[in-house]
């Protein structure tokens, strides 16, 4: 049985950081599509950031620059460090696992929420003053 858990939400400051971990277990996690999304309050679950199993990302451009998603096979974990936090980046976010996903990033519609199969609770990330 595949269990997705994320950990690292948190409230804080404009301008902090803070890093979420996800770990993916059950099935084999080196051969896995990973992504990060989040759901603002009042508003649809949205993407944030993939990572393939190569190690190649993408991110949506409110983040790109701010946010890096990173993954450790050893440890069945990815990563989504957030730095230079704004309050527009409040809200829950998701760890997102197609376990089954051994070609490159264009091969599979990462933004869209039917690619994955897997997916966790959320963690919530506050961001005011």
């Amino acid at each position: 049985q595949v269990q997705v858990v994320e950990s690292g939400g948190g409230s804080v400051q404009p301008g902090d950081s803070l890093k979420l971990s996800c770990v993916a277990s059950g099935r084999t996690f080196s051969r896995s599509l990973m992504a990060w999304f989040r759901r603002a309050p009042g508003k649809a679950r949205e993407f944030v950031a993939a990572i393939g199993s190569s190690g190649s990302t993408t991110y949506d451009a409110a983040v790109k620059g701010r946010f890096t998603i990173s993954r450790d096979d050893a440890k069945n974990t990815v990563y989504l460090t957030m730095n230079a936090l704004k309050p527009e980046d409040t809200g829950l976010y998701y760890c997102a696992a197609d376990l089954n996903a051994r070609e490159g990033l264009s091969a599979y519609n990462v933004q869209q929420e039917y690619e994955y199969d897997y997916w966790g609770q959320g963690t919530q990330v506050t961001v005011s003053e």
